[in-house]
């Protein structure tokens, strides 16, 4: 506790005391949590009554910062989240109410979603190529430093909250030579604003095998190929602690032989899953491995047709649904085209979308499929009408070491 903690415990048992009160019958005072109050700072929702804390909020940068927000966060509720939550409610009720692991391959910190998508999880597992970076500290910012970093996370977010995804190249830049750098700070926005309150927050590591190891900070960590964070966290007005865990690494092929993420993920699965804008990259033969994690580890997966093609859900294993339209990749992944999910959604005569998701986030351009593992023994859904040529392969965007996201 610390002096302003210790004062107030001091000056309230006094009082008591002078009217009639025993010390035992005083109401306990909340216990300081800087880790939750810094990410309610970064959020622009006010902290606890922590001097340090409460000093920022007077600065005219930060009440600035907790204007933008309000309204940002107000308009990205009603416009998109609200209804991507109607939407998981309505489509995959059992995998909105479970309670078991999410996993949400080529996020980056995008805790947003998979929140929306499975409020209940007990713990989530995200990863990007995002560095974590340092556990940030707004206290110790200088009030001309504060509107600085405050605008450059307001950057940073712009992307994800106008258009559902976070652009990469645009990460990269927005992450680097700033206090308030890496993923960190976006991860405490969305967990606060989310009405989450974090416990704590350690350093963590992966070695081959997949042990989890806790690191002292990200710093002085040994090298890892899958270095990461884990969070603790409380949903409101429960005792019931979860975990979030955000691993900067690569998926591809090559990258996995070298980590033990895989073999981690593992010891967490089965699970549900989501996907969104991941460039791609499953369509490709150097990620045949994630694809393989989440095709075998996978209960409900939601995802944009920039995940895992349509042509390896077997009908036997998979029932599939479709929502919104599909007409065709971006420009930028042209070559991305499946003329099979083409078909699918010419017969399927999917439920039109009340929102935008993925790289097509405008509303009645966006696709959005389910595919729900059948049970054992289940009978297999009728072939279709005819067959359905597949395009040849692609050129590769991206070089084999890499696991971006546009």
């Amino acid at each position: 506790m610390n002096r302003h903690h210790t004062f107030a415990a001091i000056t309230a048992t006094a009082c008591l005391l002078a009217a009639g009160l025993s010390a035992q019958d005083a109401p306990a005072l909340p216990a300081a949590n800087p880790t939750n109050d810094t990410a309610r700072l970064l959020a622009g929702l006010a902290p606890s009554a922590d001097a340090a804390m409460v000093a920022v909020t007077k600065e005219s940068a930060w009440q600035q910062h907790a204007k933008f927000f309000d309204s940002a966060w107000a308009r990205l509720e009603k416009n998109q989240i609200s209804k991507v939550r109607d939407w998981a409610v309505t489509n995959i009720p059992d995998a909105f109410a479970a309670k078991g692991t999410a996993f949400y391959m080529f996020s980056g910190p995008d805790f947003l979603y998979a929140d929306t998508f499975f409020p209940q999880a007990s713990t989530y597992v995200l990863c990007g190529i995002e560095p974590i970076g340092p556990i940030p500290d707004v206290a110790k910012l200088t009030p001309q430093a504060l509107g600085g970093e405050l605008h450059a996370l307001q950057e940073s977010l712009n992307s994800v909250m106008s258009y559902s995804f976070f652009i990469t190249k645009k990460m990269k830049d927005d992450f680097q030579n700033h206090s308030l750098s890496g993923t960190l700070p976006v991860l405490y926005i969305f967990l606060a604003r989310s009405g989450l309150t974090l416990t704590d927050v350690s350093y963590v590591s992966l070695d081959e095998e997949g042990a989890l190891t806790p690191q002292p900070d990200a710093t002085h960590s040994p090298k890892s190929p899958a270095p990461g964070v884990r969070i603790h966290f409380l949903a409101d007005g429960s005792t019931t602690q979860r975990t979030l865990y955000y691993f900067s690494t690569d998926i591809s092929d090559s990258g996995l032989k070298k980590s033990g993420f895989l073999k981690f993920c593992k010891t967490l699965a089965p699970g549900n899953s989501c996907v969104k804008s991941a460039s791609y990259l499953m369509h490709e033969s150097y990620f045949s491995t994630i694809r393989g994690f989440l095709l075998d580890n996978t209960n409900t997966l939601v995802q944009d047709d920039s995940g895992i093609p349509i042509s390896f859900f077997t009908p036997d294993a998979w029932q599939m649904r479709y929502f919104g339209a599909y007409p065709g990749p971006i420009p930028l992944f042209k070559n991305c085209n499946q003329p099979k999910l083409t078909e699918a959604y010419r017969t399927t005569h999917p439920v039109p979308l009340e929102f935008g998701i993925g790289y097509r986030h405008h509303p009645g351009e966006s696709t959005l499929m389910v595919a729900t593992r059948k049970p054992l023994g289940a009978a297999p859904e009728p072939p279709a009408a005819a067959p359905v040529k597949v395009a040849p392969p692609r050129a590769q965007l991206v070089p084999p070491a890499a696991n971006p996201a546009p």
